[in-house]
């Protein structure tokens, strides 16, 4: 490619990637807007607040105020469903993915059609069934009520992802290993995963997002505010006998927020080069 063309082809990308960039940061802005601002110049309007204020940071921080009472332990809450789902659902994917592409289990096709069908079917239709299959087994309220239920769910698209990856390594890795010794699970675990390694960085890093920000489920099936993530403890702003002030509200969600973010800014380069190696769309 010639550096006129390429310097063209740059400029096409920038003119398109611009735009788009600041389409998806506006979101973040009015979040920031509304939490620095008063309640008196929240809807005035303005692309700035006059008089830039970190106040409503100050009443959600008060020792009193219901919203740090719980925040550590829903911080928590959340912290433990995002990561057990993850490596759990990982684990089970893994070997289930291995077993379809790798060892040409009887009925491997039909499970796996199984299991992408039942992907298709929307979580607020399995919500009665499942709440009374926890409810059966004495898991209401509890933290495993939601780890099993998000397993469920999210099993299917990762069994799915990883047999696309396995799918697309070579056999000659497999007759390699087995020559020099190794079993099934040897050959998994020493060859498969190591290889996947962008494809489960990028699942990991969906997963933990979705399940981070995840509000129904938990909504649900909880009902105290012991057992509740940060998502769900955020409704108890919208209940205020007062009012709802939108400032304070949106400054608990930056909050709940701010640990996304974070880990975003600091992991950026591997998650956008896991994404582009995994190839997941």
């Amino acid at each position: 490619m010639s550096p006129l063309r390429r310097v063209t082809s740059e400029a096409k990308l920038l003119l398109i990637g611009i735009p788009v960039a600041l389409w998806t940061l506006l979101p973040i802005y009015h979040l920031v807007l509304f939490a620095i601002s008063s309640k008196e110049e929240a809807f005035s309007g303005k692309l700035w607040p006059d008089h830039p204020t970190l106040h409503n940071f100050a009443v959600v921080f008060k020792q009193d105020h219901y919203f740090l009472i719980h925040f550590w332990r829903q911080l928590g809450n959340s912290l433990i469903i995002a990561v057990a789902v993850g490596a759990i659902t990982l684990f089970i994917a893994t070997c289930a993915a291995f077993a379809i592409s790798r060892l040409r289990v009887r009925g491997g096709r039909l499970v796996m059609n199984l299991a992408l069908f039942t992907y298709f079917i929307p979580a607020a239709f399995l919500a009665v069934p499942m709440y009374k299959a926890m409810g059966s087994y004495g898991l209401l309220n509890n933290q495993w009520s939601l780890i099993l239920a998000m397993i469920t769910l999210a099993s299917p698209y990762a069994i799915w992802v990883l047999k696309q990856a396995s799918d697309k390594l070579p056999l000659e890795l497999d007759e390699a290993a087995r020559i020099e010794g190794c079993g099934p699970l040897a050959v998994l675990w020493k060859v498969y995963v190591p290889l996947a390694r962008p494809v489960y960085l990028a699942y990991a890093l969906v997963s933990i997002s979705y399940h981070w920000n995840n509000f129904l489920w938990p909504l649900i099936i909880t009902n105290s505010v012991e057992s509740r993530p940060l998502t769900v403890g955020l409704q108890v702003f919208s209940s205020g006998d007062q009012g709802i002030d939108w400032s304070i509200i949106t400054a608990a969600t930056l909050l709940t927020t701010a640990p996304l973010l974070i880990a975003f800014l600091l992991f950026q380069r591997q998650f956008v080069q896991s994404f582009m190696r995994a190839g997941i769309r």
